[in-house]
């Protein structure tokens, strides 16, 4: 009787097994981690704060800025004018987080008058959009290319030229990344970086659906070349 019962239960193991095997196949992403890249995930931004009435749990308002320094992963909240006055006239910051669900990126820089950090003290900063994939970029672009850089926010790509990160339905109101856009950064301390802004839902999903999907959580990955030199390779 044990004997059968045995029998009985190695084939639904076996099944099992094989779905749970299919299961990890299926979810399975490819993986940001190259050893020398730092990989941020699910960074929250402004939570709380939504665009229309109606969201649960959240207030209808303008998203609170929020700051980010390459060097140490710190995020700097920018809530009052005292906030804006000890930080945004510095160079002690690289990138800011604003607009619609934080998901319009400025790199600190002093003389665009659009920029949070302008009239500051970042003003060898620059960005260049660079229209291939985050690992193919091993070399950041010549001093005059940054110089002529015209790339200020980084956020919604509405046409084809648009410097932006993500694509934006209007229909469904979800944003979604866009393939082979990294940005070559110039940093405020005169160091090359590149970046690849990933998503901005939680769980870094790889589609949504569901307009109510838990957002701003940032996923993104970056490299800063510490030696000053624009070696950015990282595979």
């Amino acid at each position: 009787m044990i004997l059968h019962k045995n029998t009985l239960l190695l084939p639904l193991l076996a099944t099992l097994l094989l779905m749970a095997s299919c299961g990890k196949d299926d979810d399975a992403r490819p993986s940001l981690e190259d050893g020398k890249s730092t990989v941020i995930y699910d960074l929250p931004g402004d939570t709380e704060a939504s665009m229309g009435d109606g969201a649960e749990g959240k207030t209808k308002r303008p998203f609170h800025i929020f700051l980010f320094r390459l060097r140490d992963q710190r995020q700097i909240w920018i809530k009052t004018r005292a906030d804006s006055l000890q930080w945004l006239p510095h160079g002690e910051w690289d990138l800011a987080f604003t607009g619609p669900y934080n998901s319009e990126v400025f790199v600190n820089n002093a003389l665009d008058e659009f920029n949070p950090g302008y009239g500051g003290g970042a003003r060898h900063s620059a960005v260049v959009l660079c229209k291939q994939s985050y690992e193919s970029l091993d070399e950041a672009p010549a001093d005059e290319v940054f110089d002529a850089s015209e790339v200020g926010k980084i956020g919604w790509a509405y046409s084809e030229h648009a410097p932006g990160w993500f694509r934006y339905s209007l229909d469904t109101h979800i944003m979604q990344a866009l393939p082979n856009r990294t940005y070559a950064i110039r940093l405020p301390d005169g160091k090359y970086a590149k970046l690849q802004l990933i998503n901005a839902y939680q769980g870094n999903p790889p589609a949504v659906t569901n307009m109510n999907w838990p957002a701003p959580y940032f996923t993104f990955r970056y490299f800063v070349q510490e030696d000053g030199s624009k070696h950015l390779n990282t595979r």
